[in-house]
């Protein structure tokens, strides 16, 4: 018999259905099939055609183990299965090369990763995904380079995959449905073809603003090979350039290690702050969650940022409340002039609590339905 989970979709009562056919598999090989329904991206395209989820296989073999590995083999986006093994290799390497490097390497280290974290949190995430404040060409270039070397693909590919998250949120048109479990949530996206549910949905959506801005048309005719240049070459030359460091030390440190660092930074978004912490503003699956705000600086504020997703601080507080480094960077280039129009939903949210308070509802008038164009998704998964 089959049984069926239920997925809360974003800020409403709506339910997305799913059907999974019970298994008799071990507890040891339930990775395999955590990842096995999914989407995964590549240099050039996070949704290339190339990479689309067949139908599930039927059982070919009797042995329970087998059929899995025998699914994840024809479902597993190799290229990402071999390239994320290489640079966490990689990273482990740097780890090593911690005890022989420079002291004056760490401090190194921790302005790297800030200034790689920025490419995707008030780049790719806050201004082009979510477009929440706008900002001058000479910041739009500044975070381009700084995703160049946050190396998730390109500004477009990243947007347009957020933007789809955002709007079928935890359910099967999600790239990342957490619904799938923690580890899918997290890499095993990644490691597996797309759904065809995720890619449809991603055509749903309006892009026109993305291909409009210079910045993002820059990065993608130099993709990948920009990307790969200021991921791994830039920050070697930075470091032996700056503090004398030796070249490997550099590589594996501040290339390696640092990148593998910020890409498990923004997938505790994805996974951890939609599993654990507080969910203060709706009962929805993303959550508040200081840990992940610690190492993504600033973005683990995830259950306001999920009822307020174009809030461009995504979270209530100012920067002392709740540690939000990108947050305070944002603001320092208000300052300075180079970003303007930055959207807050403090009075928004103030409003909603006075109408609960007297028994009525206040619709958010920025507010978008996640379930809007879901009908035919949700069909096909029930």
């Amino acid at each position: 018999m089959p049984m069926t989970s239920t997925v809360l979709c974003q800020s409403t009562s709506v339910t997305a259905h799913r059907t999974a056919e019970t298994s008799s598999t071990p507890e040891s090989m339930e990775l395999f099939n955590a990842i096995v329904y999914g989407g995964g991206w590549s240099f050039r395209d996070f949704q290339s055609t190339a990479h689309v989820h067949s139908p599930a296989a039927k059982d070919i073999v009797p042995s329970a183990i087998m059929m899995s590995l025998s699914q994840f083999k024809k479902e597993a986006n190799w290229f990402m299965v071999y390239y994320l093994s290489v640079v966490h290799l990689g990273a482990l390497e740097g780890l090593r090369r911690l005890f022989s490097c420079k002291w004056e390497t760490f401090p190194l280290f921790v302005f790297i990763y800030y200034l790689t974290g920025l490419g995707i949190t008030m780049g790719a995430h806050r201004l082009w995904a979510h477009r929440s404040y706008k900002a001058h060409g000479i910041v739009r270039f500044f975070l381009m380079l700084c995703n160049c070397m946050a190396n998730q693909g390109t500004i477009f590919h990243w947007s347009r995959d957020h933007r789809v998250h955002h709007k079928y949120s935890d359910t099967v048109a999600d790239p990342h449905d957490s619904g799938r479990g923690f580890f899918f949530a997290h890499m095993g996206w990644l490691l597996v073809k797309k759904d065809p549910r995720v890619l449809e949905a991603g055509t749903k959506l309006n892009y026109d603003d993305l291909w409009a801005d210079w910045t993002v048309v820059v990065q993608e005719k130099l993709n990948p090979w920009g990307n790969l240049f200021m991921c791994f070459v830039f920050p070697t030359i930075v470091g032996v350039q700056t503090i004398g460091e030796d070249w490997k030390n550099a590589l594996f440190i501040l290339g390696f290690l640092r990148y593998v660092a910020v890409l498990h930074a923004t997938w505790l978004v994805n996974s951890a702050a939609h599993f654990y912490g507080y969910q203060t503003y709706d009962n929805i699956p993303p959550r508040e969650n200081w840990f992940v705000s610690l190492w993504a600086i600033g973005e683990g504020w995830h259950n306001w940022h999920h009822k307020f997703p174009y809030d461009y601080a995504t979270s209530e507080f100012g920067a002392t409340a709740q540690f939000n480094p990108t947050k305070l960077t944002i603001d320092f280039m208000a300052l300075l002039g180079l970003v303007t129009d930055r959207k807050r939903a403090t009075e928004i949210w103030s409003k909603i609590k006075e109408s609960k308070e007297k028994g009525s509802k206040f619709q958010d008038p920025n507010g978008d339905d996640p379930t809007q164009a879901f009908s035919e998704l949700k069909a096909k998964a029930n």
